[in-house]
């Protein structure tokens, strides 16, 4: 197991799942991955749920309140690093981004903040205190990459680099691009256009399992959806789009070739 002590500045920390039903999520992630729910009081979010993998964080999930969100559907949210989140909120501005909600205080977590980009994707900010983030990465059942699409990858680069220090270079994939993010390759761009009709900007979480077909078929089983059927990525293994009962879309990868 890849653990994690402590995350780098501008570094992928941590991952949250808005959701309808969080009883649902609950047993749902908990057969498809193994994840331990364990709860958390936050000011704001009384069923806020830690996930735990072999005692390790993982995620977190809370309750999304239909009255409070217009019609949102279940997501989930990605966070990265940062040491000053006033003044990370404050450059993302600068460089065309748009903060969704201020800077605010998780019962001394941490800080967080939630933004967009300049195409619309959402993403949020993270400056740790007592929760420094997932506390496991790159092992069945943990999440293991990242991937952007957006309508313009170039602007999406500008935006990301200046305000992170990410690097970046060509990807295996046609038309994508690879992030370097903490030290490690993270995480991709690729263009709307690549994720289907109907796509809009967003992150999108990749969890790695042993199996990606056994794993697809389960989610299945469960109630949830596969969105895109398990294919070959060159380079890495087999891969999968799926989405959770209540809609939440995440991937899974099964790592079977040299990156």
């Amino acid at each position: 197991m890849s653990q994690i002590g402590a995350h780098s500045t501008g570094s992928f920390c941590w991952l949250e799942l808005a959701t309808s039903d969080t009883g649902a999520a609950k047993r749902f992630y908990g057969e498809l991955f193994g994840w331990v729910p364990t709860e958390t009081a936050l000011e704001g979010q009384p069923d806020y749920t830690r996930f735990r993998l072999r005692g390790r964080d993982v995620a977190g999930c809370y309750h999304l309140d239909p009255a409070q969100c217009l019609g949102v559907p279940s997501h989930w949210v990605t966070y990265i690093q940062v040491e000053d989140i006033e003044a990370s909120a404050a450059r993302a501005v600068s460089l065309g981004g748009k903060l969704i909600v201020d800077p605010f205080e998780t019962a001394g977590l941490g800080r967080a903040a939630s933004l967009q980009d300049p195409s619309g994707a959402y993403f949020c900010i993270w400056q740790p205190g007592s929760l420094p983030g997932f506390g496991v990465t790159c092992e069945p059942g943990s999440a293991c990459w990242y991937e952007l699409t957006t309508p313009d990858p170039e602007r999406a680069r500008d935006f990301y680099t200046q305000l992170f220090a990410w690097e970046t270079g060509t990807s295996a994939a046609e038309h994508s691009l690879r992030i370097r993010a903490g030290g490690r390759d993270s995480g991709g761009i690729l263009p709307l256009s690549a994720a289907g009709e109907n796509a809009v900007p967003n992150w999108m979480p990749y969890f790695r399992v042993e199996d990606c077909a056994h794993t697809a078929g389960r989610a299945s089983e469960m109630g949830g959806e596969c969105r895109m059927a398990p294919a070959t990525l060159p380079g890495v293994g087999r891969f999968a789009v799926l989405a959770d009962p209540q809609g939440a879309v995440f991937a899974i990868v099964q790592v079977t070739d040299p990156a």
